[in-house]
């Protein structure tokens, strides 16, 4: 007997392991950023794959996804001077004296893509730090985008313009060139990633530190302001509007994250509930399918 409950006990783990994984990846986890940005400058910093001096040329390969159509001038000018920084880095461990030129390059697929050349005027001597600002006021710290989200007003949409049967459309927010640039040094392809992972994105960008605590939780911290972040996926065959019990369960849990305030992620669209949910917490706000595009222009057009 006791070998039969140890089975059982081993199939139920076993079944709960999977089931949880299934979970996170039918699109309940965001995409995870491959690069970083710095705490103390808000500089982005793609991640390095590869570096080479050849020919008096030193090559900065970046984990940055492309677009099939090239990088344009943004992205371009962003990875150039990226990878000025990266040998300027280097320059007191590598002989760089005879070095002519910097050369950064992207991913397209499997094949990397050069993007940049940055010729120099006197061999080894690297032009000045240059990085563009990409997310307006990121490094001001009263810069809050999440107060035009919580001002937002919590008009209900219309049902009939927004369910069509149990069928919910791929969702692509529209972002500046300087947004999608931050993005793809982050090691995110906007074309292709969902609203969620764009705004978290976009966060980090603008300078939130963002960390996970829990699978789907989040917590987001700028300027002395904590902001517990919940992200609801969708998955196909589910209803298109956020569950009740999702709202439920994202009030009690920003209760107890000790966090000054409370935004639920989701390209769901919203049931009329969260408005009145609102109105008693001024607190708490649902980005919704409705509300995703207006919260990325709050953090991408300050």
């Amino acid at each position: 007997m006791p070998i039969v409950i140890a089975v059982v006990v081993a199939v139920v783990v076993l079944g709960a392991i999977v089931f949880f994984a299934s979970r996170r990846s039918k699109g309940d986890a965001p995409v995870a950023p491959k690069g970083t940005v710095s705490e103390e400058s808000g500089r982005l910093r793609p991640v390095v794959a590869e570096f080479h001096v050849i020919s008096g040329a030193a090559r900065v390969h970046f984990e940055v996804p492309l677009p099939p159509t090239g990088a344009d001038q943004v992205l371009s000018e962003l990875l150039g001077r990226e990878a000025v920084e990266v040998v300027r880095e280097k320059r007191h461990t590598l002989p760089l004296g005879d070095l002519e030129r910097v050369v950064a390059l992207g991913r397209r697929g499997s094949e990397w893509v050069e993007v940049a050349t940055i010729g120099l005027e006197t061999p080894g001597e690297l032009p000045p730090p240059m990085l563009p600002e990409l997310i307006p006021h990121s490094l001001h710290r009263e810069f809050d985008p999440f107060a035009g989200l919580m001002d937002l007003p919590a008009a209900a949409p219309q049902a009939p313009a927004r369910v069509s049967g149990e069928r919910l459309e791929g969702l692509t927010l529209r972002l500046p060139a300087q947004a999608q640039a931050a993005l793809r040094a982050l090691g995110i392809d906007p074309a292709h990633a969902d609203g969620p992972s764009t705004v978290l994105a976009l966060m980090r960008a603008a300078g939130y530190q963002v960390s996970e605590t829990t699978p789907g939780s989040y917590r987001a911290d700028r300027a002395g302001q904590a902001t517990f972040v919940r992200v609801v996926g969708h998955r196909p065959g589910e209803y298109p509007e956020l569950d009740e019990a999702e709202i439920r369960r994202f009030v009690i849990d920003f209760g107890s994250s000790g966090c000054s305030r409370g935004v639920l992620l989701s390209e769901k669209w919203a049931p009329f509930e969260i408005h009145e949910r609102e109105r008693r917490d001024s607190r708490v706000r649902f980005v919704t399918r409705e509300r995703l595009q207006a919260f990325a222009d709050a953090l991408t057009l300050g």
